[in-house]
């Protein structure tokens, strides 16, 4: 009697996954298809101005594999890059000096903002300080870029089209991820795609939603609508500044627009599990708000919906309860079946598909473990820097 009891109570809880699955599958913007890419777009009559602004801190490392594609860009208009050297102590400022004598290219100012003041993260104090240095060319557009983000030579001028084109005041690429070393193969392209599950990108281009997202290595932003959305000064101490930057822009009444990149690439390496893990667990619990019940939420939807198909089958088949294997095994195959397009875009093989439960505990795990390390007082560390206000972020720059 309690042995069926078990199994029985598997089955209900195989079948609320399976279901769950199916409602994500279905109903969840089409999440897991990576064909949302730039929008149809035609050249301008004429090109507007643009300022690209480069938050940079310790980036001597990527530098020289990022700085020169933007300064080699095949712009037909007026376009300048302003790389904002935050407090690096590796030389990042006179490297980018060095890089544009030697290559040549768009015109390059390298400036210093100092440290951050209370209440700024000091990603977005540089970005505030490179928009001001910009404002003076009057630019259209801003293009808001990390230190480590490597663009194709025609990626700006594809950007202004598709922006234009569209009449969109935000259009934002999620840079391709490195993934060379095994963990990247099992962790990178399962973070874009949660956070494709997340913020589903066809529902962020529709005006009229309420979903906003941006991702941060490359945002190109009007600039008549960062002043109306008053960026960056209204996201200063914002928990994930792209996604902040994206809902204070939609909320003013801006058009937005975020899909996967094809020619835009990030070159920072994170070899080890220890660096991915730090990467994402410095900033998970500042997604959750810092609220344990969204943490509790969230570790309980992690489980149901990505480690009870696996066990639900394991369970099924050990216990001989054929409709627990049954649920468990079909709530696993779409579950497979929604990763395989990411895997793809990553040109990685298929058979990494069926370890997503695997990957999805290591997340579950850097969460919890950031959620350890925020209730410690330790606070989000990164680049020599430790934020540990409730509403203060990690900076990636």
């Amino acid at each position: 009697m309690g042995q069926t009891a078990r199994v029985s109570a598997v089955v209900w809880i195989a079948a609320v996954s399976l279901a769950a699955w199916l409602w994500l599958l279905l109903c969840q913007g089409f999440f897991w298809r990576t064909d949302v890419r730039l929008p149809a777009r035609r050249e301008p009559d004429a090109w507007p101005s643009v300022c690209v602004v480069v938050p940079a801190r310790d980036e001597a490392a990527v530098l020289p594999a990022s700085l020169p594609s933007l300064l080699a860009q095949d712009y037909p208009g007026r376009a300048e890059v302003f790389l904002v050297d935050d407090g690096s102590s590796d030389g990042t400022g006179e490297l980018a000096r060095e890089l544009a004598r030697r290559h040549g290219g768009l015109p390059l100012t390298v400036g210093s903002p100092g440290a951050p003041p209370a209440g700024w993260t000091g990603k977005l104090w540089a970005v505030r300080h490179g928009i001001a240095l910009a404002r003076a060319r009057e630019p259209e557009y801003l293009l808001l870029t990390d230190a480590d983000i490597a663009h194709a030579p025609d990626s700006l001028r594809e950007l202004v089209a598709a922006a234009r084109t569209g009449g969109f005041d935000v259009v934002s690429q999620m840079a391709r991820l490195r993934v060379e070393s095994l963990w990247e193969r099992l962790v990178v392209p399962a973070f874009v795609y949660f956070f494709a599950q997340l913020y589903p990108f066809r529902r962020i281009g529709r005006r009229g939603t309420r979903t906003a997202a941006a991702a941060g290595g490359c945002v190109l932003l009007r600039a008549e609508a960062a002043e109306r959305a008053r960026i960056p000064e209204a996201i200063r101490h914002a928990v994930i500044d792209d996604v902040a930057l994206a809902r204070a822009v939609k909320r003013a009444g801006g058009h937005i627009w975020l899909g996967l990149a094809d020619r835009v690439d990030s070159v920072r390496p994170y070899p080890r599990l220890r660096d991915l893990w730090r990467m994402v667990s410095r900033s998970a619990y500042a997604q959750l708000r810092h609220n344990p019940l969204l943490l509790a939420g969230t570790v309980l939807g992690l489980v149901l919906v990505y480690l009870v198909p696996p066990l639900a089958l394991l369970t099924g088949l050990v216990a001989g309860g054929t409709a627990a294997a049954v649920l468990g095994g079909l709530a696993w195959l779409v579950m497979t079946g929604t990763y395989v397009p990411m895997l793809r875009h990553y040109r990685q093989p298929l058979w990494l598909a069926p370890l997503l439960p695997f990957t999805a505990f290591l997340y579950l795990l850097m969460t919890v473990d950031s959620a350890v390390q925020h209730h410690r007082g330790r606070g989000a560390a990164w680049k020599g820097r430790t934020y540990a206000r409730p509403d203060a972020v990690t900076d990636e720059g």
